[in-house]
């Protein structure tokens, strides 16, 4: 028997029948032949940083650690092909290397880009979409160990479904991303009222290449990010006062107000007021990817609900109300993003514009009536999960919210009739497919 498997945030656990870790192609078409021929389900795990049980499987567990190159460039149509298990970290690197860049990111650097693009992780920005957009290409192991290429112009159909399917349509061996050329970022934070933001969200989002803002519940105060393209010259903090801001401030000094609010609960709305009192300010240029992401070394666990883009300060006023009459006590400020719509099957942009409302509780704290409150008031507003974040959803509920369900079902029932890709989680999200039992 294996070792226990757990995820990031220690919420979820499994022990797979075994574990494998291809470093080719081949040995990954290997490991599918094998678990068929055992009758196995397989899972694929990236840096495990999804909170629901998307990843854990009884069956056969792939590790996509040793799968991580660079595999093709083409710098006349700025585009990159990588193997599946590369890091965000890693492929920024790469990218910027080659005087390439991602147009949009999420703020975690070590998810696996397949994990990332297959529970639509998106970032911010509402002319953009999220990470699941940028892909013009895969190559997908299928359930008998066949190789399925996708592009625009073979098997398109495929490819859109692939962009978001939570690993259940097959094991996604490599992806070619469409990039930019490589651009810096003008980042400027600073702490504004959350009505003030609220009454002003539409110009704030619509003046800015990148916008989002993060609440501290029990006080009146936000953390605003603007981040807008730019071609003056860098201007970055040097490395004392970054590892002051992002790991002592950002991480040390707010993880252990985390772990006093949690042992005294009632001295949490204290605390958060303290600490907005503190809050200062940015004003830096830097490379892309180094103002998208930033270190996350306070455990938590995570519920972000993509509603219609109109929708959200009428939602934010309403968790508000929520955390205020319900008496709960909220260590974690809340996030709030926007992107472009886009038409991918499962996306949570898909056919609208999109803003984004993200809660969290310190990894270890009751977090159940908080999640399900909130998630009562994204359910009025047509909400959709983050596929790799806590929610209380199934197939039934979800449904009729995408309008490319079914779509999404028909290559899914072609690709893996018998579920050899289906876990608990896709189960009740998505549904058993015919040949389960």
């Amino acid at each position: 028997m294996t070792a226990e498997w757990r995820n990031w945030a220690g919420n979820q656990w499994c022990v797979p029948a075994a574990v494998d870790t291809p470093a080719t192609e081949d040995e990954l078409v290997a490991t599918v032949k094998t678990a068929a021929t055992a009758g196995q389900t397989v899972r694929v795990v990236g840096s495990g940083h999804s909170f629901t049980d998307t990843a854990c499987t009884n069956g056969r567990m792939v590790r996509l650690d040793r799968y991580n190159r660079v595999l093709a460039t083409d710098a006349d149509r700025r585009r990159i092909t990588v193997q599946g298990g590369i890091t965000i970290r890693q492929l920024n690197d790469e990218l910027a290397a080659r005087g390439l860049a991602l147009p949009n990111l999420g703020d975690i650097g070590y998810q696996t880009i397949t994990g990332a693009i297959s529970t639509s992780t998106h970032g911010t920005g509402v002319g953009l979409g999220g990470l699941a957009t940028q892909v013009v290409g895969v190559d997908l192991v299928t359930a008998d160990g066949s190789l399925l290429r996708c592009s625009e112009a073979e098997e398109p159909d495929v490819l859109e479904a692939a962009r978001v399917s939570l690993g259940a349509l097959g094991i996604i061996s490599t992806l070619t991303l469409q990039c930019v050329p490589a651009f810096n970022l003008h980042a400027r934070e600073k702490p504004m009222r959350l009505d003030e933001v609220l009454d002003e969200i539409d110009e704030l989002a619509d003046g800015n290449d990148h916008f989002e803002f993060y609440w501290f519940p029990h006080t009146e105060w936000t953390y605003t990010k603007r981040n807008n393209r730019t071609d003056e010259p860098l201007k970055v903090r040097n490395k004392r006062k970054q590892f002051f801001d992002d790991i002592v401030i950002s991480n040390w000094v707010f993880g252990l107000a985390c772990a006093v609010g949690k042992l005294r609960p009632a001295l949490i709305p204290r605390i958060a007021n303290i600490a907005t009192k503190a809050l200062g300010g940015a004003n830096v240029v830097d490379r892309s990817d180094r103002v998208f992401t930033s270190p996350r070394l306070v455990r938590f666990v995570e519920m972000e609900y993509s509603i219609p883009r109109a929708a959200v300060a009428d939602a934010v006023r309403e968790v508000r109300r929520l955390i205020e009459t319900a008496g709960l006590r909220i260590s974690f400020p809340i996030e709030v993003r926007f992107t472009a719509p886009d038409d991918i099957p499962l996306s949570t942009a898909s056919g609208r514009a999109s803003g984004y409302i993200a809660v969290h509780v310190y990894r270890g704290s009751e977090y159940e009536p908080y999640f399900r409150g909130v998630e009562a008031i994204m359910k009025e507003r047509e909400g959709r999960p983050h596929w790799g974040k806590m929610h209380f959803q199934t197939a039934e509920t979800l449904a009729p919210r995408y309008r490319k369900w079914d779509e999404f079902q028909a290559v899914r029932k072609r690709l893996d009739p018998e579920g050899r890709f289906a876990n608990a989680y896709t189960d009740r999200v998505l549904g058993q497919t015919s040949g389960q039992g």
